[in-house]
Order: C-alpha cells, then sequence, then structure tokens
C-alpha cells in the first residue's frame, strides 16, 4: 500500500472561506490539508510546495474507499481527483472546511451533503479544454478516416502489394457538409464546436439551460433534435442525477443508422447495455 507522506512547515497558517448560502466567513488558523490521490496530479514531477506553504499537507498516492474517512479524519481542508467523498463521509468529518476537486467532473463529491454542512466544493473547470477537444478530433478523424487500421494494413505491406497507386480497406467519411451535435456548451463543448467548424461541419447543440452568447454558427435545438440530426454527436455535460443514462434506448433509435457517438465526458451519461444493444 502506498505510504502517505507528510510535510511540517514551521508556519502552517491558511486563510479559507466557509459558504453558508450567499455569506461568507473568514476564518484563520493551522490547517492539515490532505490530498486523497495525489498520483494522478503529481506522478513525482511536480512541485506541492504552493500547497505546503498553506498547512500541514499530507498526501497518498491513491486511496481505497475504505480509507477516505480515516485518512481526511483531521483534515480542514481535502483534495480529490477521482476518489469519491459521498455524505458518509462528509459527515464523518467533524474538522472539514473546504472539498477541492483536482479535475472538471465534481460528481465524486456529493453536493448536497457538503452544502447541508456548508461546505464549499470547487473544481477547476478550464485546465484541458483544448486538450480534450482535440481528443474528441482524434477519435473522430480515426473512425472515420481508419486512421489506425490503414497504418497497420501499410506496415503488413498491403499498399506496396496493391496494383492500383490508390489504396483503402475501409471506406473515408468527407467531414465536411455533416452535422455535428454538442450536448452540453461550456468550455470544452464550445471549443470542440470550434474544430468541427474548421472542419466546414455543421454544429448544432444542446444546453440545459440557454446559452448567455451563442458562438457563431451554432444551431440550438431541443435535445432529441441533437439525437436525430447528428452524424457525430460529442457529449460535454457534467454528470449528475438527473442526466444518468442521457443516452438510452430511446434516444439511441433516435440516431442515424452511422452516426458515431463520442463521450469525453463521464461514463453513466450512457447507458452501456443500451448502447452494445444499438
Amino acid at each position: 500500500m502506498p505510504q502517505a507522506s507528510t510535510h511540517n512547515t514551521p508556519v502552517a497558517t491558511a486563510f479559507f472561506r466557509i459558504a453558508v448560502r450567499d455569506q461568507f466567513q473568514f476564518y484563520s488558523g493551522r490547517v492539515k490539508i490532505v490530498i486523497l490521490d495525489a498520483y494522478t496530479a503529481n506522478p513525482g514531477d511536480l512541485d506541492w510546495g504552493g500547497f505546503e506553504s498553506l498547512g500541514q499537507l499530507q498526501t497518498h498516492d491513491r486511496t481505497p474507499p475504505r480509507l477516505v474517512i480515516e485518512r481526511a479524519s483531521d483534515a480542514e481542508i481535502v483534495l480529490t481527483n477521482k476518489t469519491v467523498i459521498d455524505a458518509e463521509a462528509i459527515n464523518c468529518l467533524a474538522k472539514l472546511r473546504y472539498i477541492g476537486v483536482l479535475a472538471t467532473g465534481y460528481n465524486v463529491v456529493n453536493l448536497v451533503a457538503a452544502g447541508a454542512r456548508g461546505v464549499p466544493v470547487t473544481n477547476i473547470p478550464a485546465y484541458s479544454t483544448p486538450a480534450v477537444a482535440q481528443m474528441v478530433f482524434a477519435h473522430v478523424l480515426n473512425l472515420t478516416q481508419h486512421v489506425s487500421a490503414h497504418a497497420g494494413s501499410v506496415r503488413r505491406g498491403d499498399w506496396a502489394k496493391c496494383p492500383d497507386f490508390c489504396f483503402w480497406n475501409e471506406p473515408l467519411t468527407e467531414l465536411k457538409g455533416q452535422t455535428f451535435g454538442v450536448i452540453g456548451l461550456g468550455q470544452i463543448g464550445r471549443e470542440t464546436a470550434c474544430l468541427a467548424k474548421a472542419f466546414g461541419m455543421q454544429v448544432i447543440a444542446y444546453n440545459h439551460r440557454p446559452p448567455k452568447e451563442l458562438p457563431d454558427s451554432i444551431e440550438m435545438v431541443e435535445l432529441d433534435e441533437v439525437f436525430c440530426q447528428s452524424d457525430i454527436l460529442s457529449l460535454h455535460c457534467p454528470l449528475t442525477e438527473k442526466n444518468q443514462h442521457l443516452v438510452n434506448v430511446d434516444r439511441l433509435k433516435k440516431m442515424k443508422p452511422n452516426a458515431l457517438l463520442i463521450n469525453t465526458a463521464r461514463g453513466p451519461l450512457v447507458n452501456t447495455e443500451a448502447l452494445a444493444w444499438a
């Protein structure tokens, strides 16, 4: 089991705020900071010095569910990437004053329980925006141009043996003019939509609330219409209790027979059994 790393500083004073509805109070004093799954954010090439300057820092490479309460028992500040902090943990951590999610998705924290105790929860919404959008189109290009399959075929000598200069073993799909659907028009959704426009695609989108500013050339449609019209559908919404299995049997039936579904958000947005059936 990975050993905890504890760093002590001579002066461990930090300021943090406790959110109770719309009111904020400021506290100061010696604080303990626990990072439950530090390896994901820092496998050894980064420095936790910034956190060490705020208080007594304790890092764990990974934390199984059964050890969450034990390791965070006397911490005022708990940081997590993918380790779940559920209602039981939140209610058991008497000193807890703040939860920081070292990622964009915040479904790993029970927000209701945190809110009931007045514990603020923050995430990092924009650290990977270009990278995720690029990953979407890495999948799109691989699925429509069959890059991996063709590279393997060339390595096997299939092209060299072909009597014709033009060689392909899978049909290639022209993206220009295709309809690209986006569900969740946040920063990542918008970045992905921009890439789709650069490929000459028509972009339609659905968001759970109307965006204050609509990017150029994006048509907002109803949720079911995104499923019906899209040649490629990309998911970019956070996972909540309300949208779990957003992609289900009924909505999959609405999609075009050869449509592509790209999910770089959270897995439970898709009913995988329904997807396998489709």
